[in-house]
């Protein structure tokens, strides 16, 4: 099992900007010197809920002062970008941090994203798909002549700079429909699994690609399926329930669970089209029980117990452990490094 941090660079009231940006690379900083194999940062527009529009900005900056890590996007949002952009920018970051980066995207879901960027949401999947192919053609070929429905080169055009991993940097497409796992498995294309959904369901969602895989003849040997899960560790078991009850009462939900993250048709009210899945999810508030996150959601208590779960989500096909240790959640800087410092010593050693 790989471990790897979620930093979703969200922002707390009373917070500048300066100060999200400099409490995260701290944190980056210290990854790196604690042996996390690998960080993604997540991209989000018009909110504090998530401060950093260019994962590859940023990405860039932390190459410069890491030397080991993976960097990852998590996730570049494609039907918000001109893919020929974001194939450019990505080269870039893999060349500056010597092939480090690991390139996870996703169709996005958030309307008030989608509605800002004067694009439809009910075209997500199809402009994700488009943009998708275009980038690939564009990391692995000479020359690329592409024009689809809603992207297109214009002219015959070569990639400058090219990636330096081959033949592309490592593709993760976020799944949260069964719809979408089969999509991309029959492809080959590893997943980032649902943070929301419960322990059975990205066991289900793990299973239906290898599954999908095999029955297209697809080569799943070391491909790489990641589980994103919030995650923590405290000396006893007494302690690590305290301290989520203390998490909780901290965490203001309507910050993010809310109509501005639902992916919502304006012109209908409704669920867009292709997000039938998603329900009303974030409509209603996320509220989940205590017991309900303890025994099926996060991967928590003390050393012994997590490590037991961390083995049976390895079991369930998942080989990188993508860990949010509290990007919602307004953890002092001083308290966050114990939070990280622990679990590197009492938690990934059983895994090395």
């Amino acid at each position: 099992m790989k471990f790897s941090t979620f930093q979703l660079f969200h922002r707390f009231e009373g917070q500048t900007v300066r100060e999200v940006y400099d409490y995260q690379i701290e944190i980056a900083e210290l990854c790196e010197e604690l042996g996390f194999d690998g960080l993604w940062v997540a991209e989000h527009h018009f909110r504090d809920y998530g401060v950093v529009p260019n994962t590859f900005t940023l990405l860039a900056n932390l190459a410069a002062r890491t030397e080991r890590i993976r960097l990852g996007t998590g996730i570049v949002v494609l039907p918000l970008h001109n893919p020929v952009h974001v194939a450019e920018e990505a080269a870039m970051v893999d060349l500056l941090s010597d092939g480090r980066l690991e390139m996870g995207v996703g169709r996005g879901y958030q309307s008030v994203e989608f509605e800002s960027f004067g694009v439809d949401l009910g075209e997500a999947r199809e402009r994700f798909n488009e943009a998708l192919d275009m980038i690939i053609a564009l990391w692995t070929q000479d020359e690329v002549h592409f024009q689809g429905k809603y992207y297109g080169t214009g002219n015959a055009v070569s990639l400058t700079p090219r990636p330096v991993q081959r033949p592309h940097p490592p593709l993760h497409v976020a799944a949260v429909s069964p719809e979408t796992v089969e999509l991309y498995a029959a492809r080959g294309l590893p997943i980032l699994a649902d943070p929301a959904a419960p322990f059975k369901k990205i066991a289900k969602a793990a299973e239906t690609w290898h599954a999908t895989a095999r029955a297209n003849g697809v080569d799943a040997e070391g491909v790489e399926l990641v589980a994103s899960r919030s995650v923590y560790v405290a000396p006893t078991v007494e302690q690590a329930r305290a301290d989520q009850a203390r998490f909780e009462s901290s965490f203001d939900r309507s910050r993010i669970f809310n109509r501005q993250s639902a992916p919502i048709d304006s012109r209908t009210g409704e669920v867009a089209k292709g997000f039938e899945y998603w329900q009303d999810r974030y409509l209603k508030g996320g509220e989940v029980g205590a017991d309900f996150r303890w025994e099926q959601l996060e991967v928590i208590g003390d050393p012994d117990r997590v490590i037991n779960q961390i083995k049976m989500i390895a079991d369930f096909g998942f080989t990188n452990l993508m860990c949010d240790f509290g990007s919602t959640r307004p953890v002092p800087i001083e308290e966050m490094r114990k939070v990280l410092r622990f679990f590197a010593a009492e938690v990934m050693p059983a895994f090395r």
